[in-house]
C-alpha cells in the first residue's frame, strides 16, 4: 500500500511539473525586449576636408554604396542605428538609453583603418566609449577593403582598447549581436 502511495505522489508530481512547463503564457517569448535595429546609417566627414562627407545606408544588411577611403585621411564617423515604424525609419535612442547593455567593435579587413573613439563619444558608466561616434584613420586599403561593424547587447565584459589604446577596435566577451553589418570600403 505504501508502495502504490509513492508511485502514485510521484505521478503527480511529475505531471504537475510537465504541466507547468507546458504553460507558454508563464514564458516570455523575448527576453531581450527592444524594436528591431531596421537600419544602420554610417556618416563620415573628412577631418580635412568638411565639404567631403559620406553617408551610407544599410537596410537589412546591404548597403546602397561603399565608402571612397584615401589613405593619409581621417574620418570622422557616425553611426546612427534606426527603427522603423509605419513606412518610415527614425533614429533610436534605445542604445543611449540603455548604453550600460551596449558596445560596439569594428573590424577592418583588407585595410589597414586606425579607430579611435571619439571624446565626445558616449561613455558607459564603466568608462569605455560606446563607439557611435570615432576617428578612422587610413594607413591603407585594397581594392577589396571592408569593415565589420557590431552592436553587442548585454556584454558581459567590454575593452574599448583592444587591440591598443592608439587603436580602439574594441572587444567583448558574451552578449549578441543586435547589428552585423559588413561595408566595402575602399
Amino acid at each position: 500500500m505504501k508502495k502504490l502511495f509513492n508511485i502514485t505522489l510521484l505521478l503527480l508530481a511529475a505531471a504537475f511539473i510537465l504541466s507547468c512547463r507546458n504553460g507558454d503564457d508563464d514564458i516570455p517569448e523575448d527576453i531581450h525586449e527592444h524594436d528591431e535595429i531596421g537600419k544602420v546609417v554610417l556618416t563620415l566627414t573628412n577631418k580635412a576636408d568638411a565639404t567631403d562627407v559620406q553617408t551610407l545606408n544599410v537596410i537589412g544588411g546591404v548597403a546602397d554604396g561603399h565608402l571612397h577611403l584615401h589613405q593619409g585621411d581621417t574620418y570622422v564617423a557616425v553611426l546612427d542605428f534606426q527603427i522603423k515604424h509605419d513606412d518610415h525609419y527614425h533614429s533610436s535612442d534605445e542604445i543611449e538609453e540603455e548604453k550600460d547593455h551596449h558596445f560596439i567593435t569594428f573590424n577592418p579587413a583588407d585595410a589597414d583603418i586606425k579607430v579611435i573613439r571619439a571624446t565626445d563619444d558616449i561613455v558607459r558608466t564603466d568608462g569605455q566609449r560606446l563607439g557611435m561616434k570615432t576617428e578612422w584613420t587610413i594607413t591603407s586599403v585594397a581594392s577589396t577593403g571592408k569593415m565589420n561593424i557590431k552592436l553587442i547587447h548585454a556584454p558581459t565584459s567590454v575593452n574599448q582598447n583592444y587591440p591598443s589604446a592608439s587603436n580602439q577596435l574594441g572587444q567583448t566577451v558574451g552578449g549578441e549581436s543586435d547589428v552585423d553589418i559588413t561595408v566595402d570600403a575602399h
